[in-house]
């Protein structure tokens, strides 16, 4: 069983030289990272800050790696989960730990209801994930549902959270985007 380090990702940005040719202006391991707990973590490979995103700026240079993108912003982002061994701690245990996983990503403020468990949370966003590598189960308030490689969800503001259900680090791709709030706080169609 792996103890679940975070993989070194590289990350390429192109852009267009004074001639108009495209290039490469880096290539370089991505610098973005934050661990969360053990095995357990955010890869952001790149964010922006407003919509639509300026081609003339490095938006990402300074954000912070957060579980949220920048208000109005997006966040494009592997995210990694810890064995399931990690996830089968007792209740207390499992609490703490989700609680200070959540508060090293700036996100305390999203853990509304963890009724169901302690990695539950909600985010304004849109997100766009992609299981890359592993057994993942997408746990709802109401329902649950098991991913497999190359599964897609379109996580529309729900309060969820993702259990690993292998031995092994499960790998996720996502897309964040912050979205607009409903003023009246009701239910989304």
């Amino acid at each position: 069983m792996s103890t679940g380090t975070l993989p070194p990702f590289r990350r390429i940005i192109t852009t267009n030289s004074e001639g108009g040719r495209s290039r490469v202006l880096t290539d370089a391991p991505v610098p973005h990272v934050l661990e969360s707990a053990p095995g357990r973590g955010l890869i952001n490979l790149w964010a922006t800050e407003s919509t639509p995103p300026s081609l003339d700026t490095l938006d990402d240079a300074a954000w912070p790696v957060q579980l949220e993108p920048p208000a109005g912003g997006t966040v494009f982002r592997f995210f990694q989960l810890g064995p399931k061994t990690v996830s089968n701690e007792h209740p207390d245990v499992a609490e703490r730990a989700a609680a200070a996983a959540f508060a090293r990503m700036g996100a305390a403020h999203l853990r509304v209801d963890t009724r169901r468990h302690p990695s539950m949370h909600k985010s304004h966003t849109l997100d766009y994930i992609v299981l890359l590598k592993g057994r993942v189960l997408l746990v709802l308030d109401e329902d649950e549902t098991e991913l497999k490689p190359f599964d897609a969800v379109i996580q529309r503001g729900s309060n969820h959270a993702w259990i690993n259900l292998e031995d092994e680090p499960a790998l996720l791709m996502g897309v964040l985007m912050d979205a607009a709030r409903d003023p009246q706080g009701g239910e989304q169609p």
